[in-house]
């Protein structure tokens, strides 16, 4: 560094550094600091205070911005309403416990339309604790508004993409279900060349092999469940509820062994119509096996309610098996119909034996509304697939073991019914004989 020794009365530094004799140019630089670097170190300091001052005040303002986001962006904001649907208002609400739970749900609901603030009303309720209670609504729907409740689904396959208003070109007015393995996959496909599209088609498979019916076009639409050794009845009462059925006129509940040569649906429903028949089954070409005289097929008639069976087999003309009796095999029910009976399935007893002598109870003058359809037949062709499908035990053969479960559902089946009816039966007396007690 070179500082001046004395300053002239010109203020010129002299005696300082290299004399006069030095290469001109060099003596001016090395001299010392100019008058604009003076300055320039001057206002340093300056600038660093207000720089400092500056940012205290920026954290200050920017902390108390924080505390008070919420508010300021649910409140004060006008997003557009794409930004919200997700926004979980439960998890505001437990982070900012401070704010109101009206205040965040008033915020949300201004995001939700282009209205000045003054032309929404505020909800008359708060958020989670609403005062909607409809107990007309399906149980456990009750908070809901009655709007928004949709209790009853279907079966129609949609698109993943596109307005799902255009979804559905047609909807079918009909359910056909079979209870199928692959070793049956020519019958199936036979007889599902009989339903038109007028039918959602539905198969359960009890052999695991859903995915190897894509040879058949029709597979494509059909809608598959695939679960392991089970029976039609089993599969019924778990995906054929009511509710999921609801948009189908008739459901055909069939086994998979059965001969369509002589059946056509859209006939078989217009016979059903024009009798009013609630359950019913296609007449069956008499064979060796045939159990029930109801069930046969008479050439003389489009439609029979009675039969006349062996001595003792009927306590009246019409009761089952002489009336009111469809058989397992091949039922179709209407939607009224099948409401009734599905809540009469029981969930451990698969094979449906006594259904059949049951479904009577869900149909007003069952022996005028249940019916055998003479014009289109079928053959039963008495496969046992199903059989195989149990296991040997005690020495027994699969299908022996199958066949003696059978049997044993349908006494339980009979025995519960009768005792529930019993209990329904002492308790109405009860209850009559209670209220007509003279009151003390």
């Amino acid at each position: 560094l070179v500082f001046p020794s004395s300053v002239d009365d010109d203020g010129d530094m002299s005696g300082v550094g290299p004399g006069e004799d030095e290469v001109e140019g060099e003596s001016d630089e090395l001299v010392g600091p100019s008058d604009e670097l003076v300055e320039e170190n001057m206002r340093r300091p300056s600038q660093m205070m207000k720089l400092l001052v500056a940012s205290f005040f920026g954290v200050i303002v920017g902390f108390l911005m924080g505390i008070t986001f919420p508010t300021l962006t649910l409140t004060k904001m006008n997003l557009p309403s794409t930004l919200f649907p997700s926004i979980d208002l439960a998890y505001i609400e437990d982070k900012y416990s401070d704010l109101s739970r009206k205040t965040l749900f008033s915020s949300w609901s201004s995001t939700k339309s282009s209205k000045p603030k003054n032309d929404i009303p505020d909800p008359p309720y708060t958020y989670n604790d609403t005062k909607i209670w409809v107990p007309s609504n399906p149980r456990g729907a009750e908070r809901l508004p009655p709007d928004i409740v949709t209790p009853e689904s279907d079966l129609y396959l949609r698109r993943l993409w596109g307005d799902p208003n255009e979804d559905l070109k047609t909807k079918q007015r009909y359910l056909v279900t079979f209870t199928v393995g692959y070793g049956q996959r020519r019958n199936i496909d036979a007889a599902l060349k009989k339903f038109s599209d007028n039918f959602t088609i539905m198969l359960f498979h009890y052999d695991g092999r859903a995915s190897e019916w894509e040879e058949f076009e029709w597979s494509k639409r059909a809608i598959h469940v695939s679960i392991r050794k089970q029976t039609k009845w089993w599969y019924a009462k778990r995906f054929l509820h009511p509710d999921i059925v609801a948009p189908y006129d008739y459901i055909f509940i069939w086994d998979e062994d059965l001969g369509v040569e002589h059946f056509d649906s859209e006939k078989y429903l217009a016979v059903v119509k024009k009798h009013g028949l609630e359950i019913s089954q296609p007449g069956l070409e008499p064979y060796e096996g045939l159990t029930w005289e109801m069930t046969k097929k008479r050439d003389d008639t489009e439609v029979h309610k009675h039969a006349e069976e062996r001595n003792g087999w009927c306590s009246d003309p019409n009761l089952p098996p002489c009336a009111a009796f469809v058989e397992i095999m091949a039922p179709v029910f209407s939607r009224k119909a099948w409401r009734c009976v599905w809540h009469m399935i029981q969930n451990d007893l698969v094979h449906g034996w006594g259904l059949d002598f049951a479904v009577r109870k869900c149909v007003q003058n069952a022996h005028e509304k249940i019916g055998v359809v003479d014009a289109q037949w079928i053959i039963h062709q008495g496969v046992p697939s199903l059989g195989n499908q149990g296991q040997q035990e005690e020495g027994k053969q699969p299908w022996e073991g199958v066949r003696e479960r059978c049997r044993r559902e349908w006494t339980m089946f009979q025995d519960r019914l009768d005792e529930a009816e019993k209990a329904y039966f002492e308790a109405s007396a009860h209850n009559n004989s209670s209220s007509s007690r003279p009151h003390r």
